[in-house]
């Protein structure tokens, strides 16, 4: 047998038990599926930011030909706003994730990770020395070793948010506490700046995304800056990757301003989120993301493709994005969907969930 006929068993494999992922274009309906939760990745000023000026690539790491000015600049103005001695980019959120657990094995011996964490989290672990241990909401007191605890603050698949103080009051003198506010950046915190921004404890380095709220694309960490100096030296999802184009991180600059700005963005987020959960009174949400639970894979699939064909995207999230028996629809509102937009959402999860 060759091992396209083991591939093609292991497609049909995944057919049957409704695993099987395609690829499917937005652009034909209402998408209550991105992350772009302030509308900004459409922002005409952080579109003009992003047009290459004079060069397109980068043309190198960090560390050799991909240093720009626009790269420190935006550092520099991201760690004051997050407040954070220091602030690194990568390429990308999942970078960023191997990256700082890479830092954390150097200075930790175990780590202890919440269940419900992204998959850049887990990899990044399994990839790393560190003991693994995983905990439901809290890690455990008792603990014998240096330690990096390590979770989201707004949880991607759930939108539950943890309680910082009872994570913190878990985190001993030696620990290393990382928190990815990939979900809580320009939604939650003074100025959106993240449910961290107003703990100063050297404790906490804060790693994100700008996929999400800046409508960018790129990651970073921020924290210590002997911490981010350490991560210069070792991490190799830093050392060895292209760095981002400089328009990217001129483009995320601008769109920082506006988050710190968006106070008017966040309240329209917020009154949509409202209107949904005051019209479909079995939903409950604090931020944009929008858990709905309907039973079995197959109900979820049905629903989701029954929104499809209303003009509405709303994903079914399946095992093993969550675990078997917890498939749900995940509805992400966004600033600027307009009133229309929500209520044809409402009237369509009316329709699919009676």
């Amino acid at each position: 047998m060759s091992y396209l006929e083991r591939v093609r068993e292991r497609l049909d494999a995944l057919d049957q038990s409704g695993r099987r992922r395609a690829i499917r274009p937005t652009s034909d309906a209402i998408d209550f599926s991105s992350n772009d939760y302030l509308g900004l990745s459409r922002d005409p000023a952080v579109l003009a930011a992003a047009a290459p000026q004079h060069v397109v690539g980068s043309g190198g790491s960090r560390l050799l030909a991909g240093a720009h000015d626009e790269h420190a600049e935006f550092e520099c103005d991201l760690a004051a706003f997050l407040g954070r001695e220091r602030a690194l980019l990568f390429s990308s959120g999942y970078l960023a994730a191997l990256g700082v657990i890479q830092g954390a094995a150097l200075v930790t011996r175990a780590a202890y990770s919440d269940r419900n964490n992204h998959a850049c989290i887990i990899d990044a672990l399994r990839l790393s020395s560190l003991e693994r241990h995983i905990y439901d909401e809290s890690p455990p007191d008792a603990r014998h070793e240096t330690a990096t605890i390590v979770s989201e603050t707004v949880f991607s698949m759930s939108g539950r948010t943890i309680e910082l103080d009872r994570l913190l009051s878990c985190v001993g003198a030696g620990d290393l506490l990382v928190l990815d506010e990939a979900h809580a950046i320009g939604v939650d915190g003074p100025a959106g700046a993240g449910i961290a921004a107003g703990v100063r404890d050297p404790r906490i380095v804060v790693m994100g995304t700008l996929s999400k709220a800046f409508g960018c694309s790129g990651g970073f960490v921020a924290g210590p800056a002997a911490f981010i100096d350490l991560l210069i030296s070792t991490a190799r999802s830093f050392i060895f990757d292209t760095s981002l184009p400089p328009s990217l991180a001129r483009a995320a600059r601008v769109a920082l301003g506006l988050i710190r700005d968006g106070d008017a963005r966040r309240a329209r987020l917020t009154q949509h989120v409202r209107r949904l959960c005051d019209a479909l009174p079995q939903l409950t949400a604090r931020g944009p993301i929008v858990a709905i639970h309907i039973g079995s894979l197959a109900a979820t699939l049905a629903a989701s493709n029954a929104l499809r064909a209303r003009g509405i995207i709303a994903p079914a999230i399946r095992p093993p994005t969550v675990p078997a028996g917890n498939e749900r629809l995940r509805v992400t509102l966004r600033a600027d969907h307009s009133d229309s937009d929500i209520d044809r959402l409402i009237a369509g999860l009316h329709e699919v969930l009676t």
